[in-house]
C-alpha cells in the first residue's frame, strides 16, 4: 500500500488521486489501518482541491465496497430509487416509492432519519404503530422481492466506511464539499443496488444548499458519477423556499400523504405534481419507455389507488397497522393557532423558519438520540399567493407533550410569514433537470 502520507501531500498539491490509490485509502481507514487524523486530513485536502469526476466515483466505489452490496438480479423487475436531499415537509418519498412500484418497478429505498430541520422517512414511517424501520437484510430483501418495495434504514452491513468518515466530517467542517457529500449519499445508494437513480435535490431556504448554483452543481455530480459506474441517473433541482404540502411534522406528513394516495383526484397541488415527476423519471429510465408514457403510467396508478395498494402492503409486510395509525392521529394534542394580522396575499412562508419551528416543538432532532415527539408538527393553513384576511388563519402548531413552549414558538412562526398587497407569481417547483 502507498504510504497514507504520500497520498495526502499528492492530494494537497492538488492533484487527482489514482483508482487504487484512492481504495486503498479508504480500506485502509476503514480497517483502522490509517488513524482518524489521518483521513480527517485527506476530508479537508478533499475539500479544498475538489476532485475530478473519476476520482469521486472510486470515493464512492470504495465506500461502497467497505461493506455489503446488494444484488436483485434473481428479480424480474428493474430496480429504481429516489433520494432526497431533504427539506421541509418533503413526504414525496412516501408516495413515489409505492409509486414507481405500481407501475412495474422494484424499489429497495434504504432511508434516513432526521437530523435538524430536515424530517426522517423512516421517523415518519415509525410513527404507524408497529412499523418496523429497521429490517434485518433479510427480511428487506423478502419485503421487496414480494411487495415490490421497502422503506428501512440501513444497517451496519451497509457502507461502514461512510459511518466513520461522516463522524469526521462532522466535526472537521468539511461536510459541505461536494465531493465528500457524493461519496456519503451515492455510496449507500449503490450498496442497495438500485441500477436507476432518481435525485432530488432541493434549493433554497430550507434545503441544504441554499442556492440554484449550489444545487446544480450537486446534482449534476451525482448523476454523472452514478453515469460512470453504470447506473442510469437523474435529477430534479426543486424548490425549497416553501414547505411542501401543509403538514410538517411526522404523523401529520403521514397523514397527508396517505390522504393524497387513498383520495387524489381533480387539481393536482404542486408537491404530488413532483411526486409523480420523480416517479416517472425512475419509471422511465429503469423501463427504457418515453417519460410521457411513464408520466402517464404514474398518473393512472396514482388515481386507480394502485399505488396506495403499494403502500398499505409495504407497511402490513413491515408490521404496520393503518388502521392504529389513524386512530394514533386522534389522539388530544396541545394547539395554538396563528392567525393573519393584516389582509393581503400570502408572499412568503419561509421553510427554514418553518422547519425550525418545527423543531422547536419536538418534530425533529438537535442532535442524533434526541427523542421526537410523533404528533409534535405544524399544518399550514396557506400557501404563497393565497388572499388571506385579518384573523384567518396562518397555522395551527400542535405538540403532544405539553403545552409549554407553544406560544414562544408560536411568535417564531409568525416570523416565516409575509402579506402584500400585490398577488405574487407562484413558479414551479421544479427549477432544473439534470440528465
Amino acid at each position: 500500500m502507498v504510504a497514507a502520507k504520500l497520498l495526502l501531500d499528492k492530494k494537497r498539491e492538488g492533484h487527482a488521486l489514482g483508482s487504487a490509490e484512492i481504495r486503498e485509502f479508504i480500506d485502509g481507514f476503514t480497517k483502522g489501518e490509517i488513524p482518524d487524523y489521518q483521513m480527517a486530513a485527506m476530508a479537508m485536502a478533499i475539500c479544498c482541491r475538489g476532485m475530478t469526476d473519476r476520482e469521486t466515483a472510486d470515493l464512492t466505489d470504495a465506500m461502497m465496497r467497505s461493506g455489503v452490496v446488494l444484488d436483485w438480479s434473481d428479480l424480474s423487475l428493474p430496480t429504481a430509487d429516489k433520494h432526497s436531499t431533504g427539506g421541509v415537509g418533503d413526504k414525496l418519498s412516501l408516495i413515489i416509492q409505492p409509486l414507481a412500484a405500481a407501475c412495474g418497478v422494484a424499489v429497495p429505498s434504504l432511508t434516513g432519519r432526521g437530523l435538524g430541520i430536515t424530517g426522517g422517512t423512516a421517523d415518519k414511517l415509525e410513527t404507524i404503530p408497529g412499523y418496523n424501520a429497521s429490517l434485518s437484510m433479510d427480511d428487506y430483501r423478502k419485503v421487496v422481492s414480494e411487495v415490490g418495495c421497502s422503506m428501512t434504514v440501513q444497517t451496519a452491513e451497509i457502507c461502514p466506511a461512510d459511518k466513520k468518515l461522516y463522524a469526521l466530517r462532522d466535526v472537521t467542517g468539511t461536510v459541505a464539499s461536494i465531493p465528500l457529500i457524493c461519496g456519503s449519499i451515492l455510496s449507500k445508494k449503490w450498496a442497495e443496488g438500485a441500477q436507476t437513480l432518481v435525485f432530488d435535490v432541493k434549493s433554497g431556504s430550507g434545503a441544504f444548499m441554499k442556492t440554484r448554483e449550489d444545487s446544480v452543481t450537486l446534482a449534476t455530480a451525482m448523476v454523472k458519477a452514478s453515469q460512470a459506474a453504470g447506473r442510469k441517473a437523474a435529477a430534479l433541482v426543486t424548490d425549497m423556499s416553501e414547505p411542501l404540502g401543509y403538514a410538517v411534522g411526522n404523523a401529520n406528513e403521514v397523514a397527508e400523504a396517505i390522504e393524497a394516495l387513498k383520495t387524489h383526484c381533480g387539481t393536482e397541488p404542486s408537491w404530488i405534481s413532483l411526486s409523480v415527476e420523480l416517479a416517472a423519471l425512475m419509471v422511465s429510465l429503469a423501463k427504457d419507455l418515453p417519460l410521457d408514457e411513464a408520466r402517464e403510467l404514474c398518473w393512472t396508478k396514482l388515481r386507480d389507488g394502485s399505488a396506495y395498494a403499494k403502500f398499505e402492503a409495504m407497511v402490513k409486510a413491515q408490521g404496520g397497522d393503518l388502521d392504529a395509525f389513524a386512530r394514533f392521529c386522534t389522539k388530544p394534542t396541545f394547539k395554538f393557532k396563528i392567525q393573519a394580522m393584516r389582509s393581503g396575499y400570502v408572499t412568503q412562508v419561509d421553510a427554514e423558519k418553518v422547519g425550525r419551528v418545527a423543531l422547536m416543538l419536538g418534530a425533529g432532532r438537535e442532535k442524533t438520540g434526541d427523542k421526537i415527539d410523533p404528533l409534535a408538527g405544524i399544518t399550514l393553513a396557506v400557501k404563497v399567493g393565497d388572499k388571506v384576511a385579518v384573523g384567518q388563519p396562518l397555522a395551527t402548531l400542535e405538540k403532544s407533550t405539553e403545552p409549554d413552549g407553544l406560544e414562544k414558538a408560536a411568535a417564531e412562526l409568525y416570523k416565516a410569514f409575509q402579506i402584500g398587497s400585490e398577488k405574487p407569481e407562484v413558479g414551479s417547483l421544479i427549477l432544473e433537470k439534470i440528465v
